[in-house]
């Protein structure tokens, strides 16, 4: 994958009109609305906002670029970088004909779970892929259980082979942390720990909404 492949595949964050996030989109996505006035570009510096529509974000880049050369490169931007000029990608992007407010509820999948729970085995605390973990339902389903935030966690297959078909108690298996449904998006809440995505933040209240990935 070539470095403007990597960075048009960038998540941004998407505000409707009245600057509540709605979604979160690929940068080539992202460029799409700019481009066709569908959104604006927020920059996001020092706690203050400024939106850019595709012509003003082409010169901001061009600034951001040059002063980038003459000190050894941009690490708060990635690049998409064409014949003509080098585009910084945007990290927020606002609607400006959207106004609906996405669902507050986190639906409850396979993602979502593993996101809450940091791909981390609820009963060894270790970290595995995605691929070496899989779903288990503290109260076993063949004693009563259900599918639910309070009864999935992430299990290694270690784990899961030895917890078999008993509760935490009888296999003597304690959880690491009790299982919630959570507030807002999990997936969100893992995105915006990596720093390239704090500008996020100040956009984020995670009492009040959750966003839906797309």
């Amino acid at each position: 994958m070539t470095a403007a492949s990597s960075a048009l595949n960038s998540h941004v964050l998407v505000l409707n009109k009245l600057w509540v996030a709605v979604r979160v989109v690929d940068a080539r996505r992202a460029f799409s609305m700019v481009a066709r006035d569908m959104a604006q570009v927020i920059q996001v510096d020092d706690g203050s906002y400024r939106a850019h529509d595709f012509s003003d974000w082409t010169q901001v880049s061009q600034a951001r670029a040059q002063h980038a050369q003459q000190h050894g490169g941009d690490p708060s931007h990635e690049w998409v970088r064409t014949v003509r000029l080098n585009l910084a990608v945007p990290r927020v992007i606002r609607l400006l004909h959207y106004d609906r407010v996405p669902r507050r509820e986190a639906k409850l999948n396979r993602r979502n779970i593993f996101a809450r729970d940091h791909n981390c085995c609820q009963y060894c605390g270790k970290a595995f892929s995605t691929q070496e973990l899989s779903l288990d339902h503290v109260v076993p389903r063949t004693q009563g259980g259900g599918s639910s935030w309070k009864n999935l966690v992430c299990c290694c297959v270690r784990c899961n082979s030895r917890k078999g078909g008993r509760t935490p108690a009888q296999a003597n298996m304690p959880l690491i942390r009790e299982p919630r449904k959570p507030p807002y998006h999990p997936v969100l809440a893992v995105r915006i720990g990596h720093k390239k995505y704090e500008s996020w933040k100040a956009f984020l209240d995670q009492a009040y909404w959750s966003v839906e990935l797309k």
